[in-house]
């Protein structure tokens, strides 16, 4: 059916889009922090948990900052071509910068860097959508976990209870999940209130360029077992025809202005 004209959509909320401005104020703040840092690591985040973030960033303020923010803005901020980068090769970095990913900007060494994110791992509460690591199954009893407020609602969610003397009691032996099986928001409730972990905060890092030498240097992660160690090795772009291919590159790409 045709639409009304005088179906309007009115807009409700106080929030002011983002102006030309404020996106060349985060270019500024980007390139002073170039200035101010010897290393800049592009990095992914599993299981994204701002109070553990926070925690790293408190720690490590003295020497180091860690930044998150839109992919195109950075690029800008760093340069997309040798035209434009502020210092030798940071172009490269720009290319990096895709999907979900945060910079780390800081005056660490390399290998103190790579060797606190290689054993940094902070176990933390599964979310809607996460896949089981292993067969949780509850026995039959009394649920001390959960207060007598919550057995109507735990018994929407499945589970055979009932409430015996003020206290939320498991009638037979339930099984929460299945190792491999996905999490729905009702489960995965219960885990936390269970106290029982499955998620794993961690960084993993992709590539680092450094200032006193201009070169770029890509990690690659490789996992022995599942839930073992990151065994990070180095590779190195220092090739004279990779650099020629991507000079060439950079020539193509679009260097058009902030929308």
């Amino acid at each position: 059916m045709p639409k009304s004209k005088r179906d309007v959509k009115i807009s409700l909320t106080k929030t002011k889009p983002k102006d030309l401005q404020f996106k060349q104020q985060k270019i500024e703040e980007l390139r002073q922090c170039v200035e101010q840092y010897e290393r800049i690591f592009v990095f992914s985040v599993e299981n994204m948990r701002n109070t553990k973030l926070k925690d790293l960033r408190n720690d490590w303020r003295d020497d180091s900052r860690f930044y998150f923010g839109k992919n195109k803005i950075m690029q800008l901020g760093f340069g997309r071509n040798k035209a434009d980068e502020l210092y030798p090769n940071l172009h490269k970095l720009s290319k990096r910068l895709v999907s979900q990913c945060g910079l780390l900007f800081t005056n660490k060494s390399k290998h103190e860097i790579v060797d606190f994110f290689k054993n940094f791992r902070e176990p933390d509460f599964a979310r809607s959508g996460f896949v089981a690591t292993e067969d949780v199954v509850l026995p039959a009893g009394p649920l001390e976990e959960f207060s007598f407020a919550m057995e109507p609602q735990l018994r929407q969610w499945g589970m055979p209870t009932s409430l015996q003397r003020g206290v939320v009691t498991l009638l037979q032996d339930y099984q929460l999940c299945k190792k491999g099986s996905v999490l729905t928001p009702e489960k995965a409730r219960i885990l936390k209130l269970l106290g029982r972990t499955m998620a794993e905060f961690h960084v993993t890092l992709k590539c680092m360029w450094e200032k006193s030498t201009g070169k770029l240097q890509r990690f690659e992660s490789k996992k022995a077992s599942i839930g073992g160690e990151d065994d990070f090795s180095l590779r190195m772009e220092a090739d004279e025809k990779e650099n020629d291919a991507e000079g060439d590159d950079d020539n193509r790409m679009d260097d058009s202005n902030i929308d």
